[in-house]
């Protein structure tokens, strides 16, 4: 049918300034080219059909920026410096999570990467031309946050003087095998780390937020957990927001169906769903595709809440009309806002040091919807015949 919205590739240019305009923010993958320089993918190996890498190295490490450029891959000075992105990620204040892929081990960066010096050394260059070119580009630091399965981030950034917010993703997984090989290989860390625990251990470290795998919530692991269990419901909602105390806690995949709790629960949903057709929710909610950066007040949200699937997209393109974004919002609205959001969620921070933090971009502890890979995760190979 046409007119319909075609999801772009992930980690692309298209797919990225797609979830920056239709969401709070993107999340996106970087990884260091044969030449030192970042592009943005995924995974260890160059994403195109098999037939067209032969006679080329498979590795993504192997190639040279332009090389990757050529067959369409995007490189974060390429996305920063599209004038789309930059209003939206400066002048919107959208937030962007950049994880740093550590390289495979058999790639050629990954020879000897069991040695921790050429870990640590990998890492520290990744972040530091990231951050030289976040801030060559005037991106404010606000919004933004580094992050990697690797647990010498804490050593990394200090020794690195890495200035923007990070943390650790957890629980760690190897760089080698399949996706089932890297579940079983986490799932045993996530029974014996309780999100109590998982919480302590990234306020503990000075970390920035809290990424947190979706696990944490399900009545499965619940019941193999070793510890007191959160979850998406209300008789959980207490427990869950002492152990955060305003922290920001980024979940992902928040699937459509779990979107409204999750968010309602005061932590960020990470989605791989951003079609701007879907206004309504599984669960029986309609969708607000921006509490952050275009937050509802206590009655907005009501009305929100209270609409049916008859009437909830003239609900919802009111409240675009209505609803101030929070660049345009007032103080005594932002005021408001913050008042009741700590309340809510049992903020353990000062109302107004979050007012001074948050003039031009909505407060770090903002709940957020983010959209992953940028407008969502796609089927391999990434990009067929070179053409997005």
């Amino acid at each position: 049918m046409s007119g319909e919205w075609q999801q772009a590739p992930e980690n692309t240019l298209q797919s990225l300034k797609h979830g920056i305009i239709h969401s709070d923010g993107v999340e996106f993958d970087l990884r260091l080219t044969s030449d030192g320089k970042l592009i943005i993918h995924h995974d260890s190996v160059v994403s195109i059909p098999k037939h067209e890498l032969e006679g080329r190295p498979k590795w993504v490490d192997a190639w040279s920026l332009d090389e990757l450029k050529e067959v369409g891959f995007t490189s974060l000075e390429d996305f920063i410096q599209d004038s789309v992105v930059q209003n939206q990620w400066i002048e919107e204040g959208k937030m962007a999570c950049l994880e740093f892929k550590r390289p495979h081990l058999f790639s050629p960066n990954g020879r000897g990467i069991l040695n921790k010096k050429r870990q640590y050394k990998y890492m520290s260059n990744a972040m530091k031309l990231a951050e030289k070119i976040l801030d060559e580009n005037e991106i404010p630091k606000e919004n933004s946050v580094f992050y990697a399965f690797f647990r010498g981030m804490k050593q990394v950034v200090n020794e690195s003087k890495i200035e923007r917010n990070w943390a650790e993703l957890m629980p760690s997984i190897p760089t080698i095998g399949n996706r089932t090989f890297k579940r079983a290989y986490a799932y045993p860390q996530y029974m014996t780390m309780p999100f109590s625990k998982l919480v302590n251990r990234h306020r503990k470290s000075g970390a920035s937020m809290i990424p947190c795998a979706i696990e944490y919530f399900s009545p499965l692991y619940g019941k193999a957990l070793i510890g007191r269990k959160v979850g998406l419901g209300e008789k959980y909602s207490d427990y869950l927001s002492s152990c955060q105390k305003g922290m920001p806690t980024y979940v992902w995949p928040a699937k459509p169906v779990l979107e409204h709790k999750i968010l309602n629960a005061g932590m960020t949903g990470l989605t791989d769903y951003l079609d701007p057709k879907l206004t309504w929710l599984p669960s029986g909610n309609a969708r607000w595709r921006k509490p952050g950066t275009m937050p509802l007040d206590n009655s907005q949200l009501e009305l929100l809440n209270s609409s049916n699937q008859e009437d909830h997209v003239s609900i919802i393109n009111q409240l675009r009309v209505d609803v101030p974004r929070w660049k345009e919002c007032d103080n005594q609205r932002r005021t408001e806002l913050v008042k009741w959001w700590r309340k809510k969620w049992k903020w353990d921070y000062d109302i107004e040091e979050i007012l001074t933090n948050s003039k031009n971009s909505p407060p770090w502890q903002s709940v957020r919807l983010i959209g992953h890979r940028g407008s969502g995760k796609t089927p391999r190979p990434i990009l067929n015949n070179h053409s997005i």
